[in-house]
């Protein structure tokens, strides 16, 4: 089976940068599966994908060396089945709160006895390489999401579930469970005090710590021992460049950018 070279990476203390998809066509997945991100996820939760839509944006990531993972819509483990027979190598799953919640989203990503995933690679088998069967368990990554106060009071007992490769942090929702409001980020203490939660949660149970960024926060993320960072999306990207080269155009400047929905 294809290396998942995510999860190399995480157990050698490596960072790993991320490009997040919320449109799938095919020519601009395969385009952008050509600039390098470690990985592309896409999102069925928040961005303009369906289902029907994944499969067409694997096959135009095939040949890309970035890891083709993907945002379940929830913790539900019919979609992350599906998601995970189409090809993906890993899958986020949204609003963890829980033990037994984690228990479930691994469960759903993880065949008997490690968890009750039901065998049907339909495409997985032939694109992921042999043995997709015995290899799938430990190639896999589970990743919840720690987005809420009721999951950062869980977040030590979540952490220690077994079969959890990764914690990926939405800082949007958690801002707002926090009474703060959406933003990739926020001086205020308790913001800063749950992301130190979660990396110290992180580093005691050999779990990569993932977060939702924006390109100038990408570094200050590496710095405080992130290993897993999205810096930008699809359309923040599109939206960047096309305002900078109008910015360059009518000769008002360089044109910088890096907004992120």
């Amino acid at each position: 089976m294809r290396e998942n070279t995510l999860k190399s990476a995480w157990h050698d203390g490596q960072p790993t940068l991320g490009l997040w998809l919320a449109n799938a066509d095919p020519v601009a997945v395969e385009q952008l599966g050509a600039v390098g991100y470690d990985y592309l996820c896409l999102d069925l939760q928040h961005g303009l994908i369906d289902y029907a839509d994944v499969v067409p944006a694997l096959q135009a990531q095939q040949r890309s060396s970035s890891i083709p993972i993907a945002r379940a819509p929830w913790n539900e483990p019919g979609i992350i089945g599906k998601l995970l027979d189409a090809g993906v190598m890993g899958v986020i799953i949204p609003m963890v709160n829980t033990v037994a919640e984690a228990e479930q989203a691994v469960a759903a990503c993880r065949y008997a006895p490690m968890g009750s995933r039901s065998f049907g690679p339909t495409r997985a088998a032939s694109a992921l390489g042999p043995d997709y069967y015995g290899d799938a368990n430990a190639t896999i990554a589970c990743i919840p999401m720690i987005e809420t106060v009721t999951a950062l009071e869980n977040l030590d007992d979540i952490a220690k579930v077994p079969g959890i490769d990764a914690i990926y942090v939405g800082p949007a929702d958690l801002g707002i469970s926090l009474g703060l409001g959406p933003g990739s980020d926020n001086a205020d203490p308790s913001f800063q005090e749950a992301l130190s939660h979660i990396l110290s949660a992180c580093e005691a149970n050999g779990l990569a710590p993932g977060i939702h960024s924006v390109p100038g926060l990408v570094q200050t993320r590496l710095e405080q021992g992130f290993k897993m960072v999205t810096v930008t999306s699809d359309l923040g990207a599109v939206t960047d460049g096309a305002r900078s080269a109008l910015t360059v155009a009518r000769g008002e400047g360089s044109g910088t950018g890096g907004s992120m929905y």
